[in-house]
């Protein structure tokens, strides 16, 4: 990712600040959600996507971990428009941030036997339920279109390999939402490991910015 950061005007100890914020939050986000994901009881990642982790008596820790992802996210949009001098990736990670700090105002409902006694599939959208699936939505698309815009943006200062990692990255995203909206087989779980591969490599590239400034 040097080429891409060796394009970039220098930075303050603030815009490094603001690039850390993203580059914290896609590691925060990941493991808080995939420890939970662990321990709560009836919680199966193929079955209930990570959002279901929101509800229950434990559900205000998911909500916590949305809320705070989306703040330093929208925080590190900021660091990468200064960093980048502008582009479509700062505005795209900055609407990737509004989506998480949306999902985590507007809670999934309980669905398919998570929480413990809730009735297994899926029942009647409520008013914050149709806000989370919109925000998931901007949030996915947001994440995937950035993850093209930072692959375009590295082929174009030669770094053929990051653009590469781009390209894998968004894709994950794009093929485990498409599944998971298909009602393919363990749809959430790849869903999971899509949003998580995109998540980490926006906060990979910040990272190195963060270093190289």
């Amino acid at each position: 990712m040097t080429a891409l950061a060796a394009r970039t005007p220098s930075a303050t100890t603030s815009t490094r600040t603001l690039l850390t914020c993203v580059a914290v939050a896609g590691p925060l986000w990941a493991s808080f959600s995939l420890a939970q994901a662990a321990t709560r009881a009836g919680f199966d990642l193929t079955r209930h996507p990570l959002s279901a982790l929101s509800n229950g008596s434990l559900g205000w820790l998911q909500i916590a971990n949305f809320t705070i992802a989306g703040i330093l996210t929208l925080a590190g949009a900021v660091g990468l428009r200064r960093a980048l001098g502008g582009g479509w990736v700062p505005r795209l990670v900055a609407a990737y941030g509004l989506g998480l700090l949306a999902a985590g105002v507007l809670v999934m409902d309980p669905a398919d036997g998570f929480p413990a006694g809730t009735p297994y599939g899926m029942p009647a959208l409520s008013w914050h339920g149709y806000g989370h699936m919109a925000a998931g939505m901007l949030a996915f698309t947001a994440s995937i279109a950035a993850c093209y815009a930072l692959a375009r943006r590295f082929a174009r200062s030669g770094n053929h390999r990051a653009a590469m990692v781009s390209i894998v990255a968004g894709t994950a995203l794009l093929t485990g939402d498409l599944w998971a909206m298909g009602g393919g087989a363990a749809g959430s779980l790849t869903l999971a490991v899509g949003a998580i591969t995109a998540s980490l490599w926006i906060s990979a590239v910040a990272g190195r910015l963060a270093m190289n400034n």
